[in-house]
């Protein structure tokens, strides 16, 4: 496989993710500190520890690369990589609410949960379906 037609066609895309990716962990940090700053304490009773704020940084940046990998993934394989992303990360998305519910938080953790993983959501999603829209639609 000739990798060198494949990679300059994404180095746009990957370079757009990484650097959405460092916008939503730097915005979703701060959002997490300010709810830690209004209270919220993210302490999960099952396990009795509160959520540190790096791991919050830490997780974002996780799955904002796992969305950058699953992009390149479908520019490289699917006939519609910005409809299927978008399909896609819309539903995993929702799927990202559930847990916040089976924490047994507080309400204030919970709410803040929610908005934590809406927060980059609504940072990386829109970047990188845009950034697809520029590969072709294959048959």
């Amino acid at each position: 496989m000739d990798t060198t037609a494949v990679s300059p066609r994404l180095s746009p895309l990957v370079r757009t993710g990484v650097l959405a990716t460092l916008v939503a962990v730097v915005v979703n940090t701060l959002a997490a500190g300010l709810a830690l700053a209004l209270g919220v304490d993210f302490e999960l009773p099952d396990g009795g520890e509160s959520i540190p704020l790096p791991g919050f940084a830490m997780m974002t940046g996780i799955f904002s690369l796992i969305g950058v990998a699953l992009a390149a993934g479908l520019a490289r394989w699917s006939p519609r990589p910005a409809a299927h992303f978008l399909g896609t990360t819309v539903v995993l998305t929702a799927i990202s609410l559930v847990p916040p519910f089976l924490v047994n938080g507080n309400a204030g953790t919970v709410i803040a949960l929610i908005a934590l993983h809406l927060i980059p959501a609504a940072v990386m999603i829109p970047v990188l379906t845009r950034s697809l829209r520029v590969f072709p639609a294959r048959r």
